[in-house]
């Protein structure tokens, strides 16, 4: 098998991967209504469904990242997706919402190993004149995955029990994986930096941390990660529930096709390292920040047709802002590549944790109003970031194609 064919099989293997990855984690928000009538809750206390999960997943990114640097990228990649497949199993057999919460804090802890270990492997095995463009289509994979993870959500929720559906997540699960793992290469390089295979936490592994929290460029962009996916996905959430309400009256079903927005979202992903060539990272930045928060605004106008626009123009800011992030963490990390990534994903996915509960409130004191309200002051807080950035005195490289490294 040549060169270029391995490299073609890993970005199809590790997007599919994250396809599973996104169906899994994403799969309960279309799932709401279900969720809250099977287990006897609340709809906006159901949303910390994707709280908990997003919440371990975040810390388990730092321990996927430590592991796939001292073994390889590929083991902890197959063994995460195994498991998967057999937590799925044992959903089928939940029927308390505490002992719900229990397991979707496991599961986020097998989620966090294809995210965590990505990009890192891309790094490794991919020739650098690629390398931006599979980074591009992973993340445009994300995208999918979460789209189909809400859709299949609310199909679930239209016409099956908590246990039909679990089952069918657990076959598609598996069959997904199956095929992942055979478009996965077996050639993995192992770059630990010391060479030893210890798995216990070392001063060595503290120090590949630290240089990264040490780096204020870094800690900007995980704080903008982390505030930005806080607004974005959480909005997902409660505009499901004011969909629900009059004058809208959406149905369980109807009400997930909100989730389609995401799709302006898959084509900015595309096409983001061609605008980060051509317009340079901060421009960008500010024109997502921007989008962002103009969709927000615009849904105020409380239509259905306005509602889909704004959802439209925050789902296609949001991602091309992801999308610089992303690469421009992976470009600066000279060592330690997969714990400058598991860090941003930490910080990114901590953001989805905490805004949940963050908009609760808002939500039941003034509704949708209160969630544009509490969104447009968390993305204040990435207006002031992307703000002081372009005032930073160091200047990076502008070029998208040159990774660092």
């Amino acid at each position: 098998m040549s060169n270029q064919q391995l490299q073609t099989r890993l970005i199809w293997g590790l997007s599919l991967a994250s396809i599973v990855v996104y169906i899994n984690l994403y799969l309960v928000q279309g799932m709401l209504p279900l969720v809250a009538s099977s287990f006897d809750v609340l709809p906006a206390h159901a949303t910390l469904l994707l709280s908990v999960t997003s919440f371990s997943m975040a810390f388990s990114l730092l321990f996927y990242a430590t592991l796939s640097d001292k073994i390889g990228r590929r083991k902890p990649l197959l063994w995460s997706l195994a498991l998967l497949v057999i937590v799925d199993l044992v959903l089928i057999f939940v029927n308390d919402f505490s002992a719900l919460i229990a397991v979707r804090l496991f599961q986020g802890a097998l989620l966090a190993s294809v995210p965590a270990i990505a990009m890192a492997y891309f790094k490794d095995m991919l020739d650098q004149s690629v390398l931006l463009k599979a980074g591009a289509i992973y993340i445009g994979a994300n995208s999918l995955g979460g789209i189909a993870g809400r859709l299949l959500g609310g199909l679930m929720t239209q016409y099956l029990d908590w246990q039909q559906s679990m089952l069918l997540l657990c076959a598609i699960t598996a069959v997904l994986v199956l095929v992942a793992v055979r478009l996965l290469p077996n050639r993995d390089k192992v770059r630990s930096e010391r060479g030893d295979i210890a798995l216990r936490l070392e001063r060595h592994d503290l120090k590949g941390f630290w240089l990264h929290l040490s780096d204020k460029t870094m800690i900007k962009l995980y704080l903008l990660g982390a505030l930005a996916f806080m607004v974005m996905v959480n909005q997902f959430s409660y505009i499901q529930l004011h969909l629900m309400q009059a004058p809208f009256n959406w149905g369980r079903f109807q009400v997930t096709l909100i989730f389609l927005c995401y799709l302006s979202g898959t084509y900015a992903s595309f096409c983001s390292a061609k605008w980060v060539n051509r317009l340079g990272r901060q421009p960008l930045f500010v024109i997502s920040s921007l989008m962002m928060c103009i969709g927000s605004l615009v849904t105020l106008f409380d239509t259905s047709m306005t509602i889909i626009i704004g959802f439209l123009l925050s789902s296609f800011g949001f991602f091309t802002f992801h999308s610089v992030c992303n690469a421009w963490v992976a470009q600066r990390a000279q060592h330690h590549r997969a714990k400058a990534t598991a860090l941003y994903l930490c910080s990114y996915y901590l953001g989805a944790a905490v805004g949940g509960p963050y908009l609760l409130p808002f939500w039941q004191q003034w509704g949708w109003n209160g969630v544009v309200l509490g969104s447009l002051l968390a993305l204040s807080g990435v207006v002031v970031l992307v703000a002081l950035m372009a005032r930073a005195k160091r200047r990076m490289p502008e070029s998208a194609i040159e990774f660092i490294g």
